[in-house]
């Protein structure tokens, strides 16, 4: 089983799918395919010719799956005992419903904030729009937290990590990178997240490859202590 993913420093979806597969424990080959690069699509037809040119591209054998929702979907028929979704129908169906509204929506977060894991910015205020969609993703994670995941034990949203915590890994990515704030509730989910051994394992190697530093809103401190965080 191979993933194919972009510039780990900038991929949003590389970082889904590849969670997903690295915090379940899921033997998986990783190829790099770097974005904006000449030969982009070439390279992941190479792979994966069956494919839709993009990343993160699952391909298993004759089996090519690239978009994301589909690689958990496809993950959760192929290893049904790995928890990709949790066990408990009623929870089960918030997670998909949860994780499809982060698939297609939080546009205004995207925009102005998107994924870099090499720069941290200093707090400022993102408009009304971006305002708006943190409130509601706070909201998501509250009412998971409150109906499934503090009955079922664990720190993540229905108590062990599953494909809506992967869903939702780079949202939590940007919250930290823009020092947005957010409740307390919040901020203890987005621990478990950023602590998540495999998601340090992805940070460590995004901090290896190189980024382009916009210095007019960067806090070069901040940068420095990167790791740390």
């Amino acid at each position: 089983m191979k993933l194919l993913i972009g510039n780990k420093c900038y991929s949003s979806w590389s970082l889904r799918a590849w969670l997903l597969l690295a915090a379940k424990e899921i033997p998986f080959e990783e190829v790099l395919v770097l974005l904006d690069e000449p030969g982009f699509k070439e390279a992941i037809y190479a792979h994966a010719p069956r494919s839709g040119g993009t990343v993160p591209t699952l391909s298993d054998g004759e089996v090519a799956v690239w978009e994301t929702l589909a690689i958990a979907e496809y993950l959760h028929e192929r290893f049904p005992e790995r928890g990709i979704w949790p066990g408990d129908v009623a929870a089960r169906a918030h997670a998909r419903a949860v994780s499809s509204e982060m698939h297609a929506g939080f546009q205004a977060l995207r925009g102005a904030c998107p994924m870099n894991l090499g720069k941290r910015y200093a707090a400022r205020d993102r408009g009304p729009d971006v305002a708006r969609n943190v409130a509601r993703i706070s909201a998501i994670w509250r009412e998971a937290r409150s109906r499934f995941g503090e009955t079922a034990g664990g720190p993540f949203l229905y108590g062990e990590f599953c494909a809506a915590d992967a869903m939702f890994a780079p949202v939590v990515a940007r919250l930290d990178t823009y020092a947005i704030p957010v409740d307390a509730d919040a901020a203890a989910y987005m621990q478990a997240v950023l602590g998540l051994p495999a998601y340090r394992q992805w940070l460590e190697a995004a901090l290896k490859e190189r980024w382009i530093v916009a210095a007019d809103e960067v806090d070069e401190p901040a940068i420095a202590n990167l790791r740390s965080n």
